[in-house]
This record gives structure tokens, sequence and C-alpha cells, in this order.
């Protein structure tokens, strides 16, 4: 299965069943997946710490594997923490875009990378 043919609350699912069947829901605290996803987080970091912008684009197959590992790590724990906390991923990614295309209008900031504040004062 692929990006097209799996759903959001299918991973959700697998999640949960992974997690229950392993008696992990006792560990699986909002404070603990935070924490793990911050730790994860770090660790995709590691894999860029000390490369150019360039070699960056232009990673090696085994490197792209680590850091597909790292990110999947990722949205594993961040899987776990929207079941934990009972959120649906979709809406709330959904909501997020909206909320940032309100503070990123295209009009404005095409090609460029400033904040969302510098473009609350400015025409540009």
């Amino acid at each position: 299965m692929d990006d097209r043919e799996t759903t959001l609350q299918d991973l959700k699912d697998r999640m949960a069943t992974f997690v229950r069947e392993r008696d992990w829901e006792q560990f699986h605290t909002p404070k603990n997946l935070a924490m793990s996803i911050a730790i994860e987080a770090a660790e995709l970091m590691e894999h860029f710490q000390w490369l150019t912008v360039e070699a960056s684009k232009n990673l090696e197959s085994d490197h792209l594997h680590a850091i597909g590992e790292e990110l999947a790590d990722i949205i594993i724990y961040s899987l776990s923490l929207s079941n934990r906390l009972g959120l649906d991923l979709s809406q709330t990614v959904l909501a997020k875009m909206e909320k940032n295309s309100l503070k990123y209008p295209s009009e404005k900031v095409k090609g460029k990378s400033h904040k969302y504040t510098y473009y609350q004062d400015s025409d540009d």
C-alpha cells in the first residue's frame, strides 16, 4: 500500500492496534508522546546537521532510507498522540492549512520566506 491507497484512519487504526497489543497505553501519555515526537525530530535533524544545502538536496539512497525511518517515527508518534487525544488529523490539518493560507496570502508571500507577522504590516 502507498500514500494513494492508505488513509490517515488506516494508519491511526494500525497504530492503535500495535500499541494495544503491547499494553503500551499506560506509557503513551500525551506528555510522553509529545516528548517522543521532539526526540525523533532531533534525530531527523542530525542527518542534515553538517550537510550543505546542496548536499541535503542530493541524498544517497541509504541516507534517504535512514531519514525516512526518522520521519516515520515522527509520524508514528503523531498518530499515537492524535489517537490518545481524540483528534481528527484530517480536520486538524485542513483547518491549519486554511489558517496558514490567511496568514500567508499567496499574492503577498510568493517567493518570500518571512514570518507571517512581516506581512501583517507590509503591503509587499
